[in-house]
């Protein structure tokens, strides 16, 4: 088991390129990155070859290769690892879309909201550009649906992981959701 602080001190030493603390690090956080894997795969569309293994592996690369602010606790770890994952996951949604469709894709209205989405690579396109849009207006918003969507995290989980008030999360969620089915279906209508 880790000291409080230990943890963060072994990532700010791997972050810094430190080999050795990445060695040390491994052990005490693989768990919580399986398990987030896990849960980003249960939410990726079906055919997918990628394994949650594989997506921690790389995630993990990216994480300790990753230029810019330092991560502050376990909490802000799991949220960069999700972030990352969210990124290798969509990342190979585009190059499939690319090669089954010439670089083309079609987006597929939504049932129901964000929660509902249909399993397929389009969808998931659709969603990370939507995604993006509302991570410019409104980045707390985007944040939650990431992690809620990508990391397949409860509100309560969020909300801890975020230091905010559940009920607040779940506004943010509602406000969120309302957002991205407007504009996602917006967009299948052909009117944007």
């Amino acid at each position: 088991m880790s000291v409080p602080g230990e943890l963060t001190s072994l990532l700010l030493r791997y972050q810094e390129g430190d080999q050795e603390a990445g060695d040390q690090l491994v052990p005490l956080i693989y768990d919580d990155l399986h398990r987030l894997a896990q849960r980003v795969m249960a939410r990726t569309p079906p055919g997918q070859t990628l394994q949650a293994t594989a997506l921690l592996n790389e995630a993990w690369m990216r994480i300790g290769s990753a230029e810019g602010a330092a991560i502050a606790n376990r909490e802000h770890f799991l949220a960069v690892a999700a972030k990352a994952m969210r990124s290798i996951v969509v990342d190979r949604a585009r190059r499939r879309a690319a090669e089954r469709h010439g670089g083309g894709f079609v987006r597929i209205e939504l049932d129901q909201a964000v929660d509902m989405l249909e399993h397929s690579s389009s969808d998931l396109l659709g969603l990370d550009e939507e995604l993006n849009e509302l991570a410019k207006a409104r980045p707390e918003l985007a944040r939650i649906v990431e992690l809620r969507f990508f990391a397949s995290m409860q509100h309560p989980e969020i909300a801890g992981l975020l230091g905010i008030p559940l009920r607040q999360v779940e506004r943010h969620w509602s406000t969120a959701r309302a957002w991205l089915f407007a504009r996602l279906s917006q967009k299948d209508r052909g009117l944007s």
